[in-house]
């Protein structure tokens, strides 16, 4: 019966837009494609309501996170073609036999810039958007750096910048928190599992991370205190994936696709890495987000160099504004970063 659920909420096609008469939307567009990416087919959605906007290329975190437009509506594909891209390994674009060797930074990059190519081409534009979100931003703002030429701007979405010393910032917090709160379970577990600037992540923490996180609103999203009704229950109710694409979704979490580049990520400092970019550049940041730090990402605004800079505090929201807050995103969009 269980089986039969999951199949009547998997017939794996995105909805059309559909007009007043409920027809689908003339000039919109609302599809799954999978196209060949430095050898290795990876698949995207394609949302607009007017293919004339300008194209808007989102870069996932540690997995896919399009399946939460269902309960999160953005919004976003009022003004742009909106293209969530699942990154070479995840989502729909998961497949064992890709070659471990290929899942570096530099790979990533590289898809990055293979993947916009194909939508300027596609969609006849000079330049695009770029936004990333948490995982995401630590290849983005590579991206944006390495070919500023292909962009109109970058938008960070719970902007990366040390992420080492992030896990130590949301260890610390966690700790006196749950003390606080008399939670002695979980005090014991993170004092038996410290993050240090020596010793990294043990992975006791990372087994208790998104739990522990979740339940103080400083994850995904702050009114998420679950990640199994949060997070993976809406993925495997998501009528644009087939079921077998919800099977891959969560094989490609941990083995592939961002998440193989977390020692990486823990260990690089953006903020001597990347100093400056040639293009605008604009960070969203949800004063409750301990997942990647706040604090951090309004330091490294500081001192990076761009023509255009603007900073916008979500006071509503942890690590997904675009989710949290959509009607402030749009506004931004609209009043700052279109008008550019």
């Amino acid at each position: 019966m269980v089986g039969d659920i999951l199949l009547a909420f998997s017939p794996g096609k995105p909805h059309p837009f559909l007009d007043e008469n409920g027809s689908p939307l003339a000039g919109g567009i609302s599809e799954k494609i999978f196209i060949n990416i430095n050898g290795v087919e990876q698949g995207m959605f394609i949302k607009s309501k007017d293919l004339s906007h300008p194209v808007l290329l989102y870069l996932h975190g540690g997995m896919p996170d399009y399946f939460l437009t269902q309960n999160y509506p953005t919004g976003l594909d009022d003004y742009f073609t909106v293209i969530w891209w699942e990154q070479r390994g995840s989502g729909i674009s998961y497949s064992s036999t890709i070659p471990s060797e290929t899942m570096t930074l530099e790979q990533m990059i590289s898809d990055t810039l293979e993947v916009t190519n194909y939508l300027r081409n596609r969609f006849g534009k000079e330049k695009i958007y770029l936004m990333g979100h948490s995982g995401g931003t630590f290849i983005g703002i590579q991206a944006a750096a390495k070919a500023p030429e292909l962009y109109y701007a970058y938008i960070g979405v719970a902007q990366m910048t040390y992420q080492l010393k992030s896990e130590r910032l949301a260890y610390e917090y966690m700790l006196k928190v749950f003390k606080e709160n008399g939670n002695d379970e979980m005090v014991r577990k993170l004092k038996a599992s410290p993050v240090t600037m020596t010793g990294g992540t043990p992975d006791a923490y990372l087994k208790i991370r998104d739990t522990a996180m979740h339940s103080l609103g400083i994850g995904t999203t702050h009114d998420m205190h679950s990640v199994i009704t949060g997070i993976f229950l809406p993925s495997l109710m998501c009528k644009d994936y087939t079921l077998k694409e919800k099977v891959n979704m969560w094989l490609g979490k941990s083995h592939s696709g961002v998440s193989v580049l977390w020692n990486e990520m823990l260990s690089t400092n953006l903020t001597t890495q990347v100093t400056e970019l040639e293009i605008p550049v604009y960070f969203f940041e949800g004063i409750y987000d301990y997942t990647v730090s706040y604090t951090l990402a309004k330091d490294y605004f500081e001192t990076l160099q761009a023509p255009i800079k603007g900073f916008y505090t979500f006071e509503q929201s942890a690590h997904s504004p675009i989710f949290e807050e959509p009607d402030k995103v749009r506004q931004i969009i609209l009043e700052d970063v279109l008008v550019r």
